[in-house]
């Protein structure tokens, strides 16, 4: 590596860890993810409590919990403790209106969320978080894992020059390339924004590369070939370095949340023709800012 990007992995490797009083919490990787053990997340937490788990969201920006045994309303209180709830787009004809079942058929040929992504990226203002409550695993218990990839150090390994040209930068973000060879739900909405290469994390103030290529289309301040080169260069990073991403299995009752804001994430599809099936509950946003 250039002794920029091993300057940028050292930053993110050696800063200080907060100590936690009221929960435990391990590490999945140097730089993205941690376990959090102690919580029964079926009861409200404690003021302490909740405000370690907010520290270690920040801090991590992955958070698993074990071993967790919760209802569609404890699912839901623990999500409120972040934001406003996100409504399911489109709503269920049944069912709870903020509560996503995922769940993948015998039958299906690919899942959603199956590459790399940041859930709803095309949306004015996408989500802080997802949590995702899985209940139920492929048969033998192996595969379905979901990876997830820190893009504050996705911005911070490249060169200072590259740095200095994204900045100022914007990308167009189409909800319907996401679709594109096969068919959205009836009522699914469809957006289109526009929203800068570089963002800054709302509550960190750290930057961030925020483009994907589920969402990403074009760079308007390119031509179309300068743009594909960039983009196909940025889209590049996540899967080329593994040191980027930490890697979460899937067991019945775990519960995992992660930061939309500054992580992309991939939902393995390794498991077919078993099934997998859990419930999802997501937190409302704000527009991403340069």
């Amino acid at each position: 590596m250039e002794q920029y990007e091993l300057d940028a992995v050292a930053r993110i490797t050696t800063r200080p860890r907060p100590e936690y009083r009221t929960i435990g919490v391990t590490t999945l990787t140097a730089v993205l993810g941690a376990e959090v053990s102690g919580l029964d997340l079926s009861r409200e937490l404690s003021e302490e409590q909740l405000a370690e788990v907010k520290q270690a969201f920040l801090d991590h920006h992955v958070l698993v919990f074990r071993d967790q045994r919760i209802s569609e309303d404890d699912h839901k209180r623990l999500a409120g403790h972040f934001g406003e709830l996100r409504p399911v787009n489109p709503p269920p004809e049944e069912g709870d209106p903020y509560v996503l079942e995922i769940s993948t058929s015998p039958e299906a040929a690919n899942v959603a969320g199956n590459g790399w992504h940041t859930d709803g990226s095309a949306d004015a203002e996408p989500s802080l978080g997802s949590m995702l409550y899985i209940t139920q695993v492929p048969e033998g218990g192996s595969g379905g894992d979901t990876l997830f990839a820190n893009m504050h150090l996705a911005y911070d390994m490249l060169s200072p020059a590259m740095k200095r040209f994204l900045d100022g930068l914007t990308a167009v973000h189409d909800n319907s390339l996401a679709w594109r060879g096969h068919t959205p739900p009836p009522g699914y909405d469809m957006p289109v924004n526009e929203h800068p290469v570089v963002v800054r994390h709302p509550e960190t103030d750290r930057k961030l590369l925020y483009v994907n290529p589920a969402y990403t289309t074009h760079i308007p301040q390119l031509s179309a070939e300068e743009s594909r080169a960039l983009l196909d260069f940025l889209f590049a990073l996540v899967p080329g370095r593994p040191l980027l991403t930490c890697r979460v299995r899937w067991q019945p009752g775990t519960l995992v949340f992660w930061d939309n804001r500054c992580v992309q994430h991939h939902a393995t599809y390794d498991y077919y023709p078993f099934t997998r099936y859990g419930k999802r509950v997501a937190i409302n946003g704000g527009p991403p800012k340069a």
